[in-house]
Parts: structure tokens; sequence; C-alpha cells
């Protein structure tokens, strides 16, 4: 598989000679300098090309594009979509007129990510994610006032974010909207939270079955040509993998993934498969949706969570946590060597260590959360290695 690095661009504190020596030789990368909905130019493209590759001995590439975002109004059907429709269609051009064919994207409606802790202390000095259900419920219903909101919260967590919200300072507070926030690290635009309930209310109305009629229409739209182009597109899911804030989420579940794979069905509409983002959801048999979904998995992302009753959860490590990733390192070991024994081109499924705590000098380089340097350089090394071992002991077996 191919060992893959989240890169931010120019001003991402990690260097590309230390993506190098984790020992990661795929770039993944995102022009998140472009408004959401408006054309990649091959100029912009090649820049980003460019400065991957200015030093020819690193051998790096732009492998996998993160993300190639989804407009709002196109979440929401709103309005006359054919100029965004285009815009994406003409940036997947764009994109494989300069060679980079892997997509990832996602289909969250207006956040991406969401935790409420981003540097909870772990024994020894760590600091990990961490997405706590009251906290969640503090701001949904007494800080945003989402109107009903408590009817979507537990009692439990009610009555615990009740007590949250009378310790809590305005410093405290502005710092959960910050937090909120900072799932979104290279978004246009951010919300404080008169912002948010403006944008709540575009969503107001917006059912399950309205936003997958959206996304089946998006699909329709932009996955024949992808196909045309050679692209594999691979949706996200949506972390956490259930609704937040009221807001519905599509792409959580077993059943959601065979809705998106059937809605057109193509080489190129396939899934990043994200450990974490699955693992996070209480129902989800996370290898069995590795081996069932397996000749879809465009891209992967591999990390792993602790989950709590109450829906909160915590990011492990690569290896700990409740998922079995090496039941799914296996599985995805097994569909690339199908893809290469039938011939495929693209035979290689990349994969990247995803969201890493914070280890040794790591709080000191200011990188996005859930990127450090030092915690992925370890997520990589273990991934690496049990690759290696899972491929030796497969390789005895036969």
């Amino acid at each position: 598989m191919e060992q893959t690095w989240r890169w931010f661009g120019p001003d991402d504190p990690v260097k590309l000679h230390e993506i190098r020596q984790a020992g990661a030789t795929g770039i993944v990368s995102a022009l998140h300098h472009i408004r959401y909905g408006e054309v990649w130019s091959i100029e912009e493209i090649e820049a980003r090309q460019r400065i991957i590759g200015a030093d020819p001995s690193l051998g790096l590439r732009w492998s996998v594009v993160e993300s190639l975002p989804v407009a709002e109004a196109i979440k929401l059907g709103e309005g006359d979509l054919t100029q965004l429709f285009d815009n994406y269609r003409q940036s997947l051009r764009n994109l494989a007129s300069c060679g980079i064919t892997n997509i990832c994207y996602n289909f969250m409606a207006m956040l991406d990510w969401t935790r409420t802790e981003l540097r909870r202390v772990l024994p020894g000095g760590a600091t990990a994610l961490r997405y706590n259900a009251e906290e969640v419920a503090a701001f949904d219903c007494y800080i945003l006032q989402r109107p009903d909101a408590e009817a979507d919260h537990r009692p439990d967590v009610l009555e615990r974010a009740r007590a949250w919200m009378k310790k809590a300072s305005e410093s405290d507070k502005h710092n959960l909207l910050a937090t909120i926030m900072a799932g979104l690290p290279g978004a246009y635009e951010r919300y404080d939270v008169p912002g948010m309930r403006t944008m709540l209310k575009r969503f107001d109305g917006i059912t399950r079955d309205d936003l997958r009629a959206n996304y089946k229409r998006f699909l329709e739209e932009v996955v024949p040509t992808a196909e045309e182009l050679g692209i594999r597109l691979g949706v996200h899911p949506d972390d956490p993998p259930f609704d937040v804030f009221g807001l519905p989420r599509i792409v959580s579940t077993a059943a959601d993934i065979d809705f998106i794979v059937g809605a057109v069905p193509s080489k190129a509409n396939g899934i990043t498969f994200c450990t974490g983002a699955f693992g996070a959801g209480p129902a989800n048999d996370v290898p069995a949706m590795a081996e069932r979904f397996a000749p879809h998995i465009q891209f992967a992302h591999l990390r792993n969570v602790l989950k709590e009753p109450d829906g909160s959860f915590m990011e492990a490590d690569h290896l700990g946590g409740d998922v079995d990733v090496v039941k799914v390192i296996r599985t995805l070991l097994a569909e690339q060597a199908r893809r290469k024994g039938a011939g495929e081109d693209d035979w290689r499924i990349p994969f990247r260590p995803d969201h890493g705590h914070e280890l040794l000098n790591d709080g000191e380089r200011g990188t996005h959360p859930g990127y450090p340097m030092v915690g992925r350089l370890k997520g990589l090394a273990e991934l690496r290695g049990v690759m290696m071992a899972v491929s030796a002991i497969d390789h005895q077996s036969r």
C-alpha cells in the first residue's frame, strides 16, 4: 500500500523533507485557498505539484487530493446549480490532466469533523482529540440555542451539559466554539454563533432523505465525468457518524455505503475508508465493513477510537482502541493483491496515518489539530510494521 501523508501546503509547519523521513512518498493535499465551488485551475494545480516535487531526491508526488470540496448549495439542493456542477467537473478535468486521479471529498452538511477537546492530556503528557457528548449538548442547547435541541440528547447528558454551563466562563464557551470549528482546517469560512444559526436555518427542513437525494444528484452529475477521466472519487464518512446539531448524516453506516455505491454504480464512485470515523459509530462493525466494501475503497485513513456509552469518544493509539485495525489492514492488502492480479493499473490503495496524538515537542510546532508530526510518524511506523508482518505471514501460509 502506498504510504501517504496529509500536508496542508507551504504554510504547514510539517516540512516535506520531514514527511520523507517519516517514510511516506505520497502527499495528500488540497488547494485550501480556493473558495468552495470555484474551479481549480491547471496553473494552481501545477504550482502545488512543483512545490511538492521541488527536491527530486525526496521522491515525493501529489498522490491524493483531500479534499475537493462540495459547495454547501449542492448539499442543500439550493437554486440553479449548473455552474457549480460545471466547475466541479472542470476541476476534475484539470486534476486528471495533471496526472492526479484519486480524489477524496465529503458530503457532511455545514461542518467537517467535530470535537470538543483538542488536547486531552494522557498519561505521560501526550494529548489527544476528544468528543464529549455533554459539551456538544451544552453548545447545542444553551449556547447555540437551537430550537428543540434538547430532544436530541439523552437526559443524563443534558444534566451534565447544564452542570458544564453553570461553571463555564465566557472564555470556556468561546474556546468550545473554536474547537468545534477546528475540524475545518482548510475551510474558506468559519462560523461564529450567529453565523451558525443563520447557516442552520438554511438546512432547516432538510431531511435525511432530502440530503440523500441531493447527494445522488451530485453523483449523477460528476461520476460520469470522473469515469471518463479515470478518476476515482472516494467519499469520506461522516465524523462523527451520527447527527450533530440537528444536521442529518448520510455517510455513516453500511446501509449508507450501500446506497452510495448503488446510486451511480461505477469504479469511479467509491469510498475513503476511515477506520476512526466509522469506528465512532456504536453499531458499525468496521472490519466487516472493510471486507464488504473492499472493491469500492479508493483511499484509507487508519486511526482508532475509544467509545463510551453516552456517545463520547477519544482518539486512541493507532493500534489501540475499539477497532481491529490489523484485521482491516489484512483486508486492504488482500484487495490490493486482487486488483494487481486482475491487471488493474491503479491497483495500489494509498493510506495515511490519520489523526495522531501530540507527542514530545509536537505541541510547540503549531500544527493543525489532529495532524502532529511525531504522533503521525509513530502511527505510520506502527501501521507499516503491521503491513509487513501481515504480508509475511500470509505469504508463508500460501
